[in-house]
């Protein structure tokens, strides 16, 4: 039976104790296991990468297909039931097949209990130590009320304020339980969608996509450049598979894969370059990743940047409020026994000491839990909770938790183009065969009728044959062509031709492929040709000028091959200008045949691409996406410079991003090779400038990010194949897509587009500001209340006759509970707006708290200091709560402290208001509305202020107000927004420079501005226009010199050649331009040949 998916034995020491090379069922005389000859430890030795088992060795790989009872050839039936199934249409598909082998999903990890969470939110030892004092005044207060010393005629409810503070505690622990049990919900269901992808299988004999969960053993599965295997196998048929194991082995070299030898493939692996098939072997936990994940489960979550930087704040302010409370400490106990010394009355007994020092440690302890920060962390993890959920919904899969954080700094954007900028649905709209020329779909079946067919069936077979992709059926239930976009425009195109892609290839053998690589932009394939003029064919299509490069013949308009000489040439790259002016994808196609001598000596690393014959050139049109130049033109308003890396043509990438409104007059644009060949001094120049680079390769985009980083600059970037990899982990924020994606670019990457659509980035950028945002807004409440709260406990507390703070100690906590849980999760969960987008990135080196958050937190603190110290000195007078005689009765001194501390609460909630905004905006109620979250929790905190007001009675220390006491207390409470209103129009020049901070921009502009760019781009052209004409002068006085001597001739003789006047006048300008060209070139070596304006041609 299959192995115990938990077991904990060391991971390659999990397999069974059989015999090497006695695993054949049969011979081994076990019984089958529902049908099958093997079991899960049976086949674990083949993959196993220390020391695997060879096919052979259990009887090769026919016998093993046939024990799990699979056709290599047609792979696993759709159907498959369990034997003893009676045809039932309810049956599951595969259950034998799943209760031998097992399911390809691990077992679920036992999420953390409610219970576990509210002990970890209660592991905190100020609020252990806030309980301890609160069980001690509970006793002590239940000991007085039933003791011999407490008057008959006086209630006994001495318990309540230690039954508050610890109802008070235990608020402040659900609340942080529920909030962490959410949390790990919201994570789960993201974690849930990030592992939920598709794999190709063989199935039925038709190539399919199944969901990864559905994988079985014995299945067929394909294998592509780009693949993270998540099953353990065996190779079937490899064309140049190469493996990187280093995730699952920590072998950093790459592994060839075959069919004899270097068979076994491991889960967790990838795919780097090559194609094939492999019989899975194992899934889910008995696979070599499912153990490796059973043994380790779930690491513990990472803390962001900003959460470790606000870690660090919350544990000086920490410290701060514990040297304030300590002080407290001391000098009411001093005090305490000061006044008692010198008071007329006897000095108190031990008890009565004893009950009032249990008081003052809990005061103490109250303004350390007041003054410790510990919503801080709790509103960094609800602001990215919160945005990592809607960034879902925004199709944005958030992988690593400080992506979030960090794009909202991003300073520049480097994209791809396919799919990203453009909308990836590829189709063959121009085309140059056989140099017969077609426009449009309906023009290409006229083409197929005046062409050679000859030529015409060598097209279609090369098109059909060297290719990966297929038919299927799309998520709509579509027949849709699944793989590479360009190669389904070109499959496409032979399907309106009326060809069958899957006829050709069932009829063809291919003798070996070279899968497609994006350092060499080229694809090929070797066919046999039994009935040809050799025995092989080899077939090539890619990148139209590296093809056409190899190429040393052509096809003519009548089908003859011909030798590609220097016109012919000229004709071609004529044609492929003309298609990448009008921002077209353009591919060559070309083949040779290839005799039996020469293909023995072709290996499988290297394709054999030379002595090609040209068959023509195809512009494949790949639209912008809606969106992408208003999304383009929001980033530049944001500061963020948006570049296009793109393995396109020059001319191609630059149509594109003139067109999206990425390449501005004054930008650089140039190919990946020009690039590279620069020094590093001249990359890091070019960079700034840098708008188009085409031709790259995955090295040139890792180039491109480095330098940028150099210089500072935050970056993004996009990838999709498996040699973005580098540049993905490289980058500070790396996007992968999530449909044409490989699963190694997922795997490296931050952020997974779930659309592929370049407006996606922009919304992360949003809501990375959004977060960034809602931290400092909360940042800048809670330490104003902080402040205030603590200053203000201190010096009522030491003022008053009784040694109380004007605040209790339940107030405090509930003023605590408001500015913490309720505030964070008021302020972090606000939506961003396109105003998020009209200022400029923040700086690495931008402070925390800046000088306009530093003005509204000193200010509104000092200001509701002074203001509740004067009234606690004049509010009984000016609230007509005094006797004629100065005197306040005990009840008219309650409903004081009451409206005390109804100002101090609504002081806040009108102040939270204020902290909306952390500039010096002046409407702080704009999108107010859109923000509910905010709505809810600030009527809860005035719903909950009432009930505690009118009912809170001996527990808060609170008795019921009239609506005029309501009104008046709620009045001065909101002065906090006129007084915020006066803080945002103070400005920085009003402080002395010697205060840096209110002097020091956090701004992060643009290496170079697109208004320099410009200049710079119109200055070129200026001198471009005068040196050409200057070029003019000088060759029309040399010109004229030489034609002087033969005017009425009407010819030019000029070194040894007699030319017409007029092809001497066109030379004339070329030569001119050439030689304006060179000047520029000679005045800026680094950037002449790859400007904009320089690009174009005409001056």
């Amino acid at each position: 039976m299959a192995r115990d998916s938990t077991s904990r034995e060391p991971l390659l020491e999990q397999q069974s104790n059989i015999p090497r090379g006695s695993y054949s069922a049969t011979a081994q005389g076990h019984s089958p296991n529902h049908g099958f000859k093997y079991t899960v430890d049976q086949l674990g030795p083949l993959t196993d990468p220390t020391n695997p088992t060879l096919p052979s060795q259990m009887g090769g790989i026919a016998e093993i297909c046939e024990g799990l009872k699979v056709d290599p050839k047609v792979g696993l039936h759709s159907d498959e039931a369990s034997e003893h199934s009676l045809g039932h249409s309810h049956e599951t598909k595969f259950a034998d097949r799943s209760l031998q082998f097992g399911r390809n999903v691990l077992p679920t990890v036992e999420s953390a209990s409610f219970f576990s969470l509210v002990l970890s939110a209660y592991d905190d030892r100020t609020l252990i130590l806030l309980s301890i004092a609160a069980a001690v005044s509970l006793a002590v207060s239940v000991y007085e009320d039933y003791g011999p010393h407490h008057p008959q005629d006086e209630p006994r409810v001495g318990w309540v304020e230690g039954a508050a503070i610890l109802a008070a505690v235990a608020a402040v622990v659900f609340t942080n339980a529920i909030n962490d049990y959410q949390k790990e919900r919201q994570f789960r269901k993201l974690n849930a969608k990030k592992d939920d992808r598709n794999v190709k299988l063989l199935r039925d004999g038709h190539e399919q996509e199944v969901n990864v969960k559905e994988v079985q053993v014995g299945d067929v599965m394909l294998m592509e450049p780009g693949d993270l295997l998540a099953v353990d196998g065996i190779i079937l048929k490899s064309h140049n598979i190469t493996c990187d194991e280093s995730s699952a082995t920590g072998e950093s070299d790459a592994m060839k894969k075959n069919p004899e030898e270097k068979c076994y493939v491991i889960s967790g692996s990838k795919v780097l370059d090559g194609s094939g098939q492999m019989l899975v072997t194992a899934v889910g936990p008995n696979s070599f990743f499912g153990k490796t994940m059973m043994a380790m489960r779930e690491a513990a979550p990472e803390e962001t940047p900003l959460q470790i930087k606000l870690d660090h704040l919350a544990e000086s302010i920490a410290k701060l409020g514990m040297a304030a409370a300590v002080a407290m400490l001391v000098t009411l106990i001093v005090k305490y026994f000061v006044q008692a010394s010198l008071s007329d009355e006897p000095f108190p007994p031990g008890d009565i000491i004893f009950s009032d020092m249990v008081k003052i440690v809990i005061q103490a302890i109250t303004i350390v839990v007041v003054a410790v920060p510990e919503g801080l962390p709790m509103a960094v993890t609800l602001a990215l909770a919160y945005a990592t959920t809607q960034m879902l919904k925004d199709n944005n899969l958030v992988r690593v938790l400080s992506a979030c954080e960090t794009m909202g700094n991003a300073t520049t954007v480097c994209s791809d183009k396919t799919g990203t900028l453009t909308q990836n649905k590829m189709t063959v709209v121009e085309g140059t065969l056989s140099l017969h020329t077609f426009v449009g779909p309906d023009q290409s079946k006229k083409w197929k009728s005046e062409v050679n067919a000859e030529v015409a069936q060598t097209i279609i077979d090369g098109i059909a044959l060297n290719s990966s992709a297929f038919e299927d059926r799309d998520e709509k239930g579509n027949m849709a062509f699944i793989g590479s976009k360009t190669e389904s425009a070109l499959l496409g195109f032979i399907k309106s031709l009326g060809a069958s892609y899957s006829i050709i290839r069932a009829e063809t053998n291919l003798a070996k492929v070279y899968p497609f690589s994006s350092m060499k932009k080229t694809m090929s394939c070797v066919a046999e040709t039994p009935n040809g003029k050799e025995p092989y064919r080899l077939y090539v299509k890619g990148a139209s000028e590296i093809v056409l490069g190899s190429c040393t013949h052509y096809v003519d308009s009548e089908g003859r091959t011909k030798v590609l000489d220097d016109v012919a040439r000229a004709k071609f790259n004529q044609i492929i200008s003309q298609y990448a002016d009008k921002a077209l994808r353009t591919i060559a196609l070309s083949y040779r045949d290839v005799p039996a001598s020469e293909f023995n000596k072709f290996t499988d690393e290297e394709a054999p691409n030379s002595k090609l014959v040209c068959l023509g050139i195809v512009g494949i049109q790949d639209p912008l996406r809606p969106g992408v130049i208003e999304s383009v033109r929001d980033f530049a308003k944001a500061g963020v410079t948006v570049r296009m890396i793109t393995g396109d043509n020059l001319q191609t990438a630059r149509a594109i991003a003139k067109n999206a409104g990425i390449l501005l007059r004054g930008g650089v644009a140039m190919t990946g090779p020009e690039f590279r060949a620069l020094s590093k001094e001249q990359q890091t120049e070019t960079v700034k400038r840098l708008q188009v680079l085409a031709r790259s390769s995955p090295t040139d985009k890792t180039i491109v990010v480095r330098r940028l980083q150099e210089l500072g600059e935050v970056v993004a970037v996009t990838g999709d194949g498996t040699n973005d990899g580098p540049a993905l982990k490289m980058a500070d924020v790396g996007f992968s897509m999530g449909i044409t994606g490989t699963e190694v670019a997922k795997e490296a990457s931050a952020i997974v587009l779930m659309d592929d659509n370049f407006s996606s980035i922009l919304k992360s950028l949003m809501w990375g500001r959004a977060v960034n945002d809602s931290v400092r807004k909360f940042l800048q409440f809670q330490l104003t209340v902080n402040i205030t709260a603590v200053v203000l406990s201190f010096i009522s507390a030491i003022a008053s006759d009784d040694n109380q703070s004007i605040l209790s100690a339940v107030q405090l906590l509930w003023v605590n509970l408001i500015m913490d849980t309720l505030a964070a999760l008021a302020l972090a969960t606000e939506p961003p707006s396109h105003e998020v987008l009209k200022r400029m990135p923040t700086a690495k080196t931008a402070p925390l708290i800046n000088f306009n958050m530093w003005k509204m937190i000193l200010g509104q603190a000092l200001f509701q200091i002074v203001l509740n110290l004067a009234l606690l000195h004049w509010g009984a007078e000016l609230f007509h709560l005094q006797s004629k005689d100065g005197s306040i009765t005990p009840e008219n001194n309650l409903i004081f402290r009451t409206m005390m501390f109804n100002i101090f609460v609504f002081l806040q909630v009108f102040n939270e208001l204020n902290c909306r905004r952390i500039d010096d905006s002046i409407n702080i109620f704009k999108n107010l509305l859109n923000n509910k979250i905010f709505l809810i929790v600030q009527v809860f905190v005035v719903g909950g202020q009432f009930l505690i007001v009118e009912f809170g009675g001996q527990a808060f220390k609170t008795v019921s107000l009239t609506g005029d006491q309501w009104l008046l207390t709620i009045l001065v409470g909101s002065l906090s927004l006129p007084v915020g209103l006066v803080l945002r129009l103070l400005p920085a020049s009003l402080l002395p420079e010697a205060v840096a901070i209110a002097h020091t921009s956090e701004e992060r502009r643009p290496l170079v501005s697109p208004a320099k760019m410009r200049w710079e781009g119109a200055t070129n052209q200026v001198m471009l226009q005068s040196s050409f004409f200057e070029q003019i002068r000088r060759k029309k006085a040399a010109n004229a010199k030489r034609t002087s001597l033969v005017p009425q001739q009407g010819v030019l003789e000029e070194e040894g050649e007699t030319r017409p006047l007029s092809t001497a006048s066109a030379g004339l300008w070329k030569a001119a331009y050439g030689a304006t060209k060179q000047h520029i070139k000679d005045n800026r070596p680094h950037l002449h040949h790859h400007s904009s304006q320089d690009e174009q041609g005409q001056p």
